[in-house]
């Protein structure tokens, strides 16, 4: 079966994606959870321990708040409380943290620090998986227990109102609720006043018993602006308000009942210096806790100072105030001080009902359980403890029972807290079948790559796939009994769940045929190498070719950044090798344009494939011989002269300081965006253009950045896309402007703030129009097959559709890295690769680099923080999630994708010869299907390494869809290659 290169690259990562997709299904793994049945519910709880007497007490305690509210602030970071904005912002909180019947904390939040996952965390007790970073866009029903699920079972009337991603999951649990949008980052205001405007009407009822409310402006402030953003404080200022409404309210109503109200003031997660939130940083980790009750009076002198604590402790402490059952997935430990003013049987009763739900959850997850430190702590405390009750029941005050007490009160403290850390540590049981599987998908597709490197880089870029004999040989059938064995071995005997077990036979079947089909192919293609080497060591052909030193950077390069991946340190900073990468690329083609200007044509470029001459990658044959396609040597000398022979004037002045130029407007670049873990918090340009006493400044450079675009887009469009590109960018800025980012030149200050909506619909219009115009002149192309103009400027009219789509998203401080990237590719294809006549491959990894430092000079990283959710929802006025997915993903990969776009254009507009798209597909899928493959088998190895959720789970999410993004390149590269063929 006989197939273009670039089929047959697109071909092999589509299948790439499916095996990357199943092992990440089977990576971010099922949380630590109880086994137990929905009809244990209503299991009696643990009675209180004795030693020889008999004890009453074996139902729950009595509750010790009447009602609890439950007013969740997102994005809450600590020192927005405790800090100096705290002070200046919230002085009624303030005084209640310093002064009132309160108990402050820093609760700390695990990562993924994102909405879903911490409600998860703060309802169940449990520790979400990583997964649910994916599951935050659209969340399903929780079926986990936790809090508002004993409460509802209890009968206690709940009321909600604000993120609806508490009524996705918990969808029949609420009396009353209002749900707003969390996704439209761009309302703050509207989306915390649809919570408030419920409060006076609901303060005064009677007829529930727990309120949660959770308000969104905060987190959307952050996202929008960052945490040093005005607006900050005054929605600081705001929630102060809101939270000395309820208080003074529950005060009020404690006079006509007998317990005491709670009202608690927590945050789900942080806020990074950027103002997002996704990674583990100490800014995005710690939150704000404050339970405020009047049951927490503190005496003069009485100065309590936020302790640390972890999140997962509030779901165990609600259920105790609330005398419910605590979750039974729950990891969490009391927080003591909410009952620390309880009598001494009652303390000792709620820690030992908290560490009999850790212990059984320990026995049900860890089969040593015995061994365990925790386990045995808790064993010996229900000792002392049977002994204190005992002591207790014959006497029921002396100081041998207050101290015996004691020592049973730390001894559970200690108990609960070995036991909570155990489960922690066990927080995460991996579908080892499923990551196997898919491994050996990707490592199968990308070994067959590797091997078909002679035949998709020949003249020809064609490839002979053995597809068919594989398929009706023995070792397929022997293979395919052998998985389906494994199979169904791994399915019956397998205790934890398996994705690939619970899908139907037939899709499990496909993923086994599948593996059978690459791994004969595999076998087959070393079959017909190793049959080749032998006959050319036979009869070895004459080769004048040698490695350039170009070839030899791509290489060390490539292979340097995939070990780096190794390393935790180097994924933080990873934006520090493609800056070193594309640094050390400009001084070599620096050198490259150099030696054949001044030194001389001693070892002069190769030949071009765009000028005129067929690109081929196999060595001449000696005349009267054929050369096979398993030949495959590169043609490193040129029987013609170098361009730049005859290049005279300021052109040849051009080419000599065009590599100082690129490596000047990359240094440029760095400087505006800090991006990384370890210097991520010193300021920056960005930081400095997007304060709000530098919007005049912002507002000039944005004029600029944005005329450059409109200048280096248009001279190769049509007279119809340069008038949409001329009103597109100008909408762009009318759209700045109405939310405020930028002024007009007649404006001081910009009041009227909106959300943009019509501007940025405007804009739109543009787009999609450039968009049909050259969609239009590519499939006119496609009938006129002689006129290669219109095709040409059908893909250009494309890539600037792309471009005007990407002026809009970007933040308006990033609009010079749009101008700069245009700029750096008009260079690079005048004065670089033109004159230097290098090859398709060579091009393609030039794009390749540049496409993956642009990424981090957008200000993206390795950490889920820095995705810009805002871009999704650039004019909607309501959250759609296909739309705000796609806008969100291409303004995050936006460099990598106009790099690879330029890069298709380039070839297709300089290429004569039909293979040069193939290859560069080709070479494409191969230099980035290895690091993601190289990477999964690093993760896979390292996948208890301390730092794996922290670092190494969100960079395999970015190499996941860094790879699907990959695929929807090498497809549009296929389309791009077989019209050409047509043509």
């Amino acid at each position: 079966m006989r197939l273009g290169s670039g089929t047959f690259a697109a071909c092999c990562v589509v299948i790439e994606v499916l095996g990357v997709a199943l092992f990440l299904r089977g990576f971010f793994p099922v949380p630590v959870c109880s086994f137990s049945g929905t009809e244990h519910q209503t299991e009696s709880p643990a009675p209180e321990p004795s030693a020889g007497a008999i004890s009453n007490w074996t139902k729950l305690p009595p509750p010790l708040f009447s009602k609890v509210v439950i007013m969740l602030i997102d994005a809450l970071r600590d020192d927005f409380v405790f800090g100096s904005k705290g002070v200046k912002f919230m002085p009624y909180t303030t005084y209640l943290v310093e002064k009132g019947s309160s108990h402050s904390f820093v609760a700390e939040a695990k990562p993924p620090t994102v909405t879903m996952p911490r409600i998860k965390a703060l309802m169940t007790g449990s520790l979400p998986g990583f997964i649910d970073v994916v599951r935050n866009l659209n969340s399903p029903a929780l079926l986990e227990d936790s809090v508002v699920t004993r409460a509802k079972a209890a009968g206690k009337r709940i009321i909600f109102y604000g993120d609806e991603t508490w009524v996705k999951l918990f969808p029949k649990h609420f009396l009353e609720y209002d749900g707003t949008t969390s996704f439209f980052v761009s309302d703050y205001t509207e989306v915390d006043d649809n919570v408030t405007r419920h409060l006076d009407k609901v303060l005064k009822r009677r007829d529930w018993d727990v309120l949660i409310l959770h308000y969104l402006g905060l987190d959307h402030i952050g996202h929008v602006s960052g945490p040093s953003s005005p607006l900050i404080g005054r929605k600081l200022s705001e929630m102060d308000s809101v939270l000395m409404k309820i208080h003074a309210s529950l005060l009020s109503e404690e006079r006509e009942t007998l317990l005491p109200n709670l009202l608690v003031l927590c945050g789900d997660h942080g806020m990074s210096e950027a103002g997002g939130h996704g990674a583990s940083s100490v800014e995005e980790v710690n939150t704000a806790l404050i339970l405020i009750s009047s049951a927490f009076e503190r005496k003069p002198g009485d100065v309590r100072h936020p302790k640390y604590i972890q999140q997962t402790d509030l779901a165990a402490t609600l259920s105790i105030g609330l005398g419910l059952p605590i979750p039974r997935g729950s990891v969490g430990s009391l927080i003591f001080p909410v009952v620390e003013g309880k009598p001494m049987r009652e303390q000792l009763r709620f820690l030992h009902l908290n560490t009999v739900q850790l212990s059984k959850l320990l026995q049900e997850n860890v089969p040593s359980y015995r061994k365990e430190p925790g386990f045995e702590q808790f064993k010996v405390s229900e000792r002392l403890h049977g002994n204190w009750i005992r002591l207790y029941l014959e006497e029921n005050n002396s100081e041998v029972l207050f101290n015996l007490g004691s020592k049973v009160r730390r001894q559970y403290l200690d108990a609960l807290r070995t036991l909570s850390l155990s489960l922690s540590r066990q927080a995460a049981q991996y579908d080892v079948y499923s990551m196997a599987a898919g491994t050996v998908l990707v490592l199968e597709v990308v070994a067959l790559l590797l091997l078909c490197v002679p035949q998709a880089l020949s003249g020809k870029a064609e490839l002979d796939i053995p597809l068919l004999s594989p398929v009706s040989s023995l070792l397929f059938y022997l293979l395919l009994l052998a998985l389906a064995a494994l199979h169904v071995v791994m399915c019956t005997s397998s205790d934890s769940s398996c994705y690939l077990c619970s899908l139907p036979w037939l899709a499990a079947g496909g993923v086994m045929v599948l593996i059978s089909t690459l791994l004969c192919a595999v076998v087959s293609a070393l079959t017909g190498m190793f049959a080749a080497g032998r006959r050319l060591s036979k009869n070895p052909p004459p080769s004048n070719s040698r490695w350039s030193e170009l070839d030899l950077l791509i290489l060390s390069g490539t292979v340097g950044h995939v070990l780096s991946l190794g390393a935790s340190s180097f994924i933080e900073e990873e934006h520090q090798t493609w800056y070193f990468l594309v640094n050390t690329l400009c001084l070599a083609l620096c050198h490259e344009i150099y030696r054949n200007c001044f030194v001389g044509d001693d070892c002069a470029p190769q030949r071009c494939p765009h000028a005129g001459e067929e690109f081929d990658g196999v060595a001449a044959a000696p005349q009267g011989k054929s050369t096979g396609p398993d030949v495959w040597e590169l043609d490193r000398a040129s029987k013609h002269p170098s361009p730049l022979e005859a290049l005279r004037g300021p052109e040849r002045w051009m080419v000599l300081v065009s590599p100082w130029v690129i490596l000047s407007c990359c240094r440029l670049l760095r400087s505006l965006n800090q991006t990384g873990v370890q210097w991520a918090h010193r300021p920056d340009l960005g930081h400095w253009l997007t304060s709000s006493d530098h919007k005049a400044e912002l507002s000039v450079l944005a004029t600029v950045s944005l005329i450059m675009i409109f200048v280096l887009v248009q001279k190769r469009c049509s007279l119809a896309s340069k008038v949409a590109m001329a009103f597109g960018l100008l909408g762009i800025y009318c759209y700045r402007v109405a939310v405020g980012n930028l002024l007009f030149p007649w404006q001081q200050n910009n009041k009227d703030i909106s959300k943009g909506i019509t501007e940025a619909r405007f804009v739109y219009v543009f787009v999609l129009g450039i968009l049909f115009t050259g969609t239009k002149d590519l499939l006119r192309s496609q009938i006129t097959a002689d006129d290669f103009t219109v095709k040409t400027v059908g893909l250009w009219e494309i890539y600037s559709g792309l471009v005007l789509l990407a002026a809009l998203l970007l933040r308006p401080h990033n609009l010079p890295v749009l101008a700069l990237s245009l700029i750096i590719q008009t260079i690079m294809t005048h004065f670089v690769w033109r004159p230097l006549r290098h090859d398709a491959a060579e091009v393609t990894v030039m794009h390749y680099w540049f496409g993956q430092a642009f990424f981090y000079f957008q200000g993206n990283s390795n950490s889920i923080a820095t995705v810009d959710i805002s871009a999704g929802f650039v004019g909607l006025d309501a959250y759609v999630e296909i739309p705000a997915v796609l806008l969100t993903a291409f303004a995050t990969y936006t460099g990598p994708v106009l790099w690879a776009g330029h890069l298709v254009n380039f070839l297709a507009s300089e290429a004569s010869s039909g293979s040069a798209l193939s290859h560069a597909c080709f070479c494409y899928a191969l230099i980035c299907s290895i690091p993601v493959s190289a990477y999964i088998v690093l993760v896979t190895s390292l996948r208890y390494h301390l730092f794996i959720w922290s670092v190494f789970s969100p960079k395999l999410l970015y190499e996941g869809m860094h790879l699907l993004i990959t695929a929807a390149v090498c497809v549009f590269f296929t389309a791009m290659d077989q019209s050409s063929t047509k043509s």
